[in-house]
């Protein structure tokens, strides 16, 4: 009997060898080629052909275009308006994070006026119902399903036509089609391919949930992001009762764009205003403490930045950040050392983000600095100062995006004082009263002063 053949595909980038390397030749990944069946390839004559039609774009209508309300305002927010008909969304997280407890709590209101098929293939109907009535879910436009065979499901979507489809979740879904096991690279690559499909030709919208890998990344292959509409991530902690929805992929709306929740006993709740929220609980007159106003897709948002600098024990002391990016927190820390004359040397720091937030945009890098002075110096902020504003190695401060929505949000949460980049005055009217002391800085050393002075005239010196 002859052998089957097996080949190795990279869970990165989907690339192919015909025997195991340690290191993928395609994309460079270590440990990321696993062994599958080959998939059958037509060609030439035998290759099946479709049918293949084209429209004049002017005569393309999509005044009928719609979008479903899935009943939070968070979740259409960062779906950039509501749910697409015909779209296909991919929502990722960890286990436990949330994912089932928003889908079935958008059942419950999108259940009202549209029929839902939540198909899993992790639980049972019974399991599934449990959730439901702990979560206050119940409504006769909900059909619940446990499969795990890809063409069943969507025959029954075919056949029964329901408006709204949620894939609990992609790994535990098989294609009859092929040998692989469920959740290989192959498997979870073919089965989100057909249901694309499915979404375009029936015009129905799908989420599909896929779990994490230990990077923090949608597990299976790569090409499953560029093959849905939308990507969202559900990040948070699991001890902690905040959850962030993340857009990083929207062909219906904005990237970057993030909605707030709050998990409690009845579920998700909406967090309306994410800036109170993570000011929440804030100390005053604790040094290493500063205030930025970050733009996360079109919505400020303000956060605190907290930094503890003691006196290391270790002959290599640490450096420690939570929520923002660990080699960007090197760059300040390099930059405070030769432009400021501050010694860190010999000093842990630990660094971290209040309220489970991640910050990666450059604006936040003069609140860091400010923070990290602060705590070196062992010397309180005011508590009503804001920064925000890039650092560049040589101690300069740049301009960034969204000032004006940076202000005003600063403003509008009772902040007295707001230091930006001097070049940022541009984008703000000067016949415009924002409620806000701003001042404008150029460098790291006129900010500090800047936040010195605030600080005295808040102590009544």
């Amino acid at each position: 009997m002859a052998k089957s053949k097996t080949v190795f595909v990279c869970s990165e980038c989907g690339g192919e060898c015909s025997k195991w390397n340690g290191k993928c030749p395609f994309c460079g990944s270590w440990n990321t080629l696993e062994e599958t069946q080959p998939i059958e390839v037509f060609a030439g004559k035998n290759a099946p052909v479709g049918d293949f039609r084209y429209s004049r774009i002017s005569e393309i209508s999509f005044e009928d275009e719609t979008r479903y309300d899935t009943g939070m305002a968070e979740l259409d927010r960062v779906l950039g308006g509501g749910l697409v008909k015909g779209s296909l969304v991919l929502i990722g997280g960890d286990p436990g994070i949330g994912k089932s407890t928003l889908l079935l709590q958008i059942c419950g209101f999108m259940g009202d006026e549209h029929t839902v098929l939540y198909v899993s293939g992790e639980e049972s109907e019974r399991q599934i119902k449990l959730r439901a009535e702990r979560l206050g879910v119940m409504c006769d436009n909900l059909f619940l399903a446990s499969c795990n065979n890809c063409e069943t499901i969507i025959k029954a979507v075919v056949d029964n036509k329901p408006e709204v489809v949620i894939i609990d979740s992609i790994q535990t879904i098989s294609s009859g089609a092929m040998n692989s096991s469920a959740g290989s690279i192959v498997q979870v690559r073919e089965c989100t391919n057909a249901f694309m499909r499915m979404a375009k030709s029936e015009d129905i919208p799908v989420f599909i949930v896929s779990h994490v890998n230990k990077d923090g990344g949608i597990a299976g292959p790569k090409i499953m992001e560029h093959i849905v509409d939308t990507v969202l991530y559900f990040e948070g902690e699991k001890q902690m009762s905040y959850r962030i929805l993340r857009a990083v992929k929207n062909r219906f709306g904005s990237t970057n764009e993030i909605g707030v929740f709050r998990m409690d006993d009845n579920g998700l709740a909406q967090v309306e205003n994410p800036s109170e929220m993570m000011l929440s609980g804030r100390l005053a007159n604790v040094s290493g403490s500063a205030v930025i106003c970050a733009v996360e897709g079109t919505r400020p948002i303000l956060a605190e930045i907290q930094a503890l600098v003691t006196k290391s024990s270790l002959q290599s002391p640490r450096r420690v950040a939570t929520g923002f990016d660990y080699n960007r927190l090197y760059m300040i820390l390099a930059v405070l050392e030769k432009r400021m004359g501050f010694a860190f040397g010999g000093l842990d720091v630990y660094l971290n983000i209040v309220g489970g937030l991640r910050l990666d945009e450059p604006a936040t890098d003069l609140a860091v600095a400010l923070a990290l002075y602060s705590g070196v110096r062992d010397m309180a902020m005011p508590a009503d100062l804001m920064v925000f504003g890039e650092v560049g190695l040589g101690g300069e401060i740049r301009a960034v995006s969204h000032a004006v929505e940076r202000v005003k949000e600063g403003a509008r949460l009772g902040f007295k004082t707001c230091i930006i980049p001097r070049n940022c005055f541009s984008s703000l009217s000067k016949k415009t009263d924002y409620g806000i002391k701003i001042i404008g800085a150029d460098t790291l050393s006129s900010a500090f002063k800047a936040a010195l002075e605030e600080s005295a005239r808040s102590n009544g010196h």
